[in-house]
């Protein structure tokens, strides 16, 4: 079936009670026929639901659902973004590990690999750009995980999944390629070469806000020995309602994205153009140094546009404070426009060494564009925007 397709009907398994939508599952525990099959659920011997904290109907609805949609054999749901990223370090590193992980990330993706791991054992590394050579020449013999964001946040770096899927094959290790900007309806990272996708549902998949969510997704085997244990155990679980939450939001993942894409390309172009910005960072335009492999991997740039506004903070927290349209909040993947200002947001807790090296300037802007008018928003972004 086609995405559009397996965004409304992957997944669904009916009750007897023959209900359309997907049913919620409200419930801690499941009972058993008897002592015998109790027995073979909790050791894995029968298939079944045994406990919510790792097997629910809705949240496995959700789980199959997303898999068919990334094409990938498995997935598994969990709390939110970061803990699907944790539940993946997790499962395949221990103490003495090496990770290589792009220094454009989500700043409390840093602060999980560079510190929290790092009380563990597990050891860094923050690779600047996009090149792959660079990516080569730090690559360590204890290497098991090279991790990016692609497109990154907030600078939408784009990253080539291939050359970087070879590279960590070669060496012994995996790539994991964190899809939250693009989801599935935009590219599907496992057909490009890597080996396990992360997602915070709580964007795009959901796409208006609501719920908290993640997802690791990947094959059945690197699902079931590595990421299933640990959520088994360490429990960062996903809702059943958050979960259906999400189901019901991946119904129109295709139309909004294509939606919500259009329109941020046709801001960033407007941005471009405007005399108090000094630069435009968006995949979708000629002017990105990735923008030949961003059509290469994606259908579209996406819905995320940052820029630097001159003047550094004080001209962009202008520029914000403006708004009265656009919602000031750091969530992105709503079908509401937000703005935020990386630096002493979503990036403030990592150090201002990290933060230059990963090209957080203080003028730096990241619009996550929603569904409104694209006259009103240009019109909105404009009154903060003066020289």
């Amino acid at each position: 079936m086609d995405l559009e397709t397996q965004a409304v009907r992957a997944g669904q398994v009916r009750s007897q009670f023959g209900e359309h939508s997907e049913a919620l599952y409200l419930t801690s525990s499941f009972v058993f026929d008897n002592a015998a099959q109790a027995a073979a659920r909790f050791s894995g011997a029968e298939e079944g639901n045994v406990y919510s904290r790792f097997t629910n109907p809705t949240v496995t609805m959700l789980q199959e659902r997303l898999a068919a949609l990334e094409g990938a054999e498995a997935c598994l749901a969990t709390a939110s973004g970061m803990s699907a990223i944790l539940a993946t370090a997790m499962g395949t590193m221990k103490a003495g590990d090496h990770v290589l992980c792009s220094a454009s990330v989500f700043g409390a993706t840093v602060q999980l690999f560079g510190n929290i791991l790092g009380n563990f054992g597990v050891q860094s590394t923050f690779v600047p750009g996009a090149g792959v050579a660079a990516w080569r020449a730090a690559i360590r013999p204890n290497t098991r995980l090279l991790f990016v964001e692609s497109p990154s946040n907030p600078l939408t770096e784009v990253f080539d999944i291939a050359a970087l899927g070879a590279l960590a094959r070669e060496h012994n290790a995996l790539l994991v390629v964190d899809n939250c900007f693009c989801s599935p309806a935009l590219q599907r990272p496992l057909a490009l070469g890597a080996d396990v996708v992360v997602h915070s549902a709580t964007k795009y998949l959901d796409g208006q806000g609501r719920v908290l969510g993640g997802a690791v997704v990947g094959s059945k085997k690197f699902i079931n020995e590595r990421i299933l244990p640990f959520l088994r155990t360490a429990g960062p679980t996903l809702s059943p309602f958050n979960a259906w939450i999400i189901l019901k939001g991946l119904e129109t993942l295709g139309i909004r994205m294509a939606a919500q894409s259009a329109r941020a390309r046709e801001v960033a172009i407007w941005l471009e153009t405007h005399p108090a910005i000094e630069r435009v960072f968006y995949p979708g335009i000629d002017s990105h140094p990735q923008f030949t492999l961003a059509k290469r991997q994606q259908d579209s740039g996406g819905a995320i546009v940052s820029f630097i506004v001159k003047g550094g903070r004080e001209a962009a927290w202008r520029a914000i404070d403006a708004t009265k349209v656009v919602s000031i909040t750091a969530n992105l993947g709503d079908t509401k426009t937000t703005i935020t200002h990386p630096a002493s947001t979503t990036h403030a807790r990592i150090s201002a060494e990290a933060r230059a090296a990963a090209g957080i300037e203080e003028g730096l802007l990241r619009v996550a564009v929603g569904l409104e008018s694209v006259n009103d928003l240009k019109e909105d972004l404009a009154r903060g925007l003066v020289r």
